[in-house]
């Protein structure tokens, strides 16, 4: 698998939607409480303290859009953050692990699950992964569930400054093969690092593709 390319223009393009005006709209914990509107959405989904917070923060420039912890499970509700007026955003709540109620942690799975299969304007989700850990069950799941709803996802490793070049190669190969057995999943995969900016400026300039 080779590496995705930008053109400069669709990389100045990413920065301008991405470090311009983006302000967080409100968070929900159930579906009648989605934000209206018809603005596309891109979804931010992943393992608990894959480092989703993170990333939403270097993307867009900012040390305080989404809230950064070391406890997984701190987001316990979808976050909305408006793009621009172009392009929504959406933090949910990570799965696989939380220090909260078993009930609780089945909301909002139960929450997750609605949103992907019937939000008619989300354009695609990114599923996080650690490049340290690689897939884990729980992605598989998650996996499974999009495939079965049809709705696009695109692998986006997290933490590639913490693994070394040659592991990482022959993670994104394995990946990748695997990707290759799902239908409704991105054949690219983004690697990135919210430490180094590594890769930021070619997800902001994927991602702004789907802006209107």
């Amino acid at each position: 698998m080779t590496e995705p390319t930008y053109e400069p223009a669709e990389i100045e393009a990413g920065r301008k939607l991405f470090v311009g005006d983006v302000d967080f709209v409100l968070g929900v914990r159930s579906m009648s409480q989605l934000p209206a509107g018809n603005l596309p959405e891109v979804a931010f989904a992943g393992r608990s303290n894959v480092g989703k917070s993170s990333l939403l923060n270097a993307l867009t420039g900012r040390k305080q859009l989404a809230r950064t912890s070391n406890t997984p499970g701190r987001t316990r509700e979808v976050n909305f953050f408006d793009a621009g007026g172009r392009l929504m955003l959406a933090d949910l709540p990570g799965y696989g692990y939380a220090k909260v109620s078993k009930t609780e942690v089945e909301a909002w799975t139960r929450l997750i699950e609605d949103y992907l299969r019937g939000r008619v304007q989300l354009r695609r989700c990114c599923l996080l992964i650690d490049a340290r850990h690689g897939l884990k069950d729980s992605d598989r799941t998650a996996m499974k569930m999009m495939d079965q709803a049809a709705q696009n996802y695109q692998v986006v490793l997290t933490k590639c400054d913490k693994i070394k070049p040659g592991p990482l190669k022959k993670l994104i190969a394995a990946t990748s093969a695997e990707l290759a057995t799902h239908g409704a999943a991105h054949p690219q995969i983004m690697c990135t690092s919210s430490r180094d900016s590594a890769g930021i400026a070619e997800l902001r300039a994927e991602l702004a593709k789907l802006a209107e």
